[in-house]
């Protein structure tokens, strides 16, 4: 059904939603084990049970029957679930559409300019980041900061972040991690390396506030990081270049700054970790989110991700990063 976004947006994304994940998140947080595994292992055995007992009372093809009219009502069930617990918020005001954004501000020297702020960050940031990690507390508060920033009231509760029985599949697929839209639950890849690792936990949190879009996610998760500690901003600023020279035009890419030795090594060893998952399944988990999202009306798809160059440089802020409303 085409909600309006505006109703979205005042009734559920920033009212309904956040009192729901308050709660939700807050005892899913209550275990170190992630809701999903427990969640996916009662489903399966359920499921096994109630075939094995229906066909053994109904026969095979009476069984086949019943078995898949089951199926069709629990998926629409389960689909209507995810909207109210999460999945609306696809629907929400987009985040350029409430702030100062222009989109005449995305030039070729904005993005140099851009890149260049992020280069000199994270050069001089390089040391300071590698001597003591951050921690999930004091990124908690730089991301109840950027939520503030961004005009909450009511703020989204962090959730703690979990492993996962499906881990070897993150690796093999080179996924970062992942929120239960269920459970609004946060799940990272062990994996994934110190510098990595702020930006991906703040991402999550990010979905957690609302913001479905991997777009506004990301912006999210910047806002969040360089607000931070010192290894929260060089993760952050790390990330963001990352996405900008990404966007950048190769012709164009001459005319930035360069990163110093460590940074570089940094991201050398970020495109290892890439490189270890398999092509094939990363090629396939690619192809089914791209899917996902473009039913969930992103129209870029998995692009949505690198599509936050546009908000971080198409967006004006007042001192301290923090973003003009419009």
């Amino acid at each position: 059904m085409p909600f309006p976004s505006e109703v979205v947006e005042r009734l559920y994304s920033t009212a309904l939603y956040l009192r729901i994940q308050n709660v939700v998140t807050t005892a899913s947080n209550t275990i170190p084990i992630a809701w999903l595994d427990l969640s996916v292992a009662i489903l399966l055995i359920a499921g096994v049970e109630l075939v094995i007992t229906r066909l053994r009372a109904f026969g095979t093809r009476h069984a086949l029957v019943r078995n898949l009219v089951t199926a069709a009502a629990a998926a629409s069930w389960l689909y209507l679930l995810f909207l109210a617990l999460w999945g609306l918020n696809y629907r929400r005001v987009p985040l350029e559409r409430r702030l100062d954004y222009q989109s005449s501000r995305l030039t070729r020297d904005a993005a140099v300019a851009f890149i260049n702020t992020a280069v000199d960050a994270i050069n001089s940031g390089y040391t300071s980041a590698h001597q003591t990690p951050t921690s999930d507390d004091s990124l908690g508060e730089a991301f109840a900061d950027a939520q503030i920033a961004l005009g909450h009231i009511r703020l989204a509760v962090p959730g703690i972040p979990k492993r996962s029985l499906i881990t070897h599949y993150f690796r093999r697929a080179a996924i970062d991690g992942m929120t239960n839209p269920y459970f609004l639950e946060i799940i990272i890849n062990p994996d994934v390396l110190p510098v990595e690792r702020p930006f991906v936990v703040a991402h999550e949190w990010g979905h957690l506030a609302g913001y479905a879009n991997e777009e506004e996610a990301n912006f999210v998760a910047w806002l969040t990081c360089i607000r931070g500690d010192a290894a929260a901003q060089y993760s952050g600023w790390l990330a963001a270049y990352q996405h900008a020279i990404a966007a950048l035009p190769r012709a164009e890419r001459g005319n930035t700054k360069p990163l110093d030795d460590g940074p570089r090594q940094d991201l050398q060893a970020i495109a290892a970790r890439f490189d270890r998952s398999s092509p094939l399944v990363r090629r396939a988990a690619r192809g089914v989110y791209d899917e996902y999202l473009r039913a969930n009306r992103v129209a870029e798809g998995i692009a949505s991700y690198d599509a936050v160059v546009r908000l971080m440089i198409g967006t004006r802020f007042d001192p301290h990063w923090k973003p003009r409303p419009r």
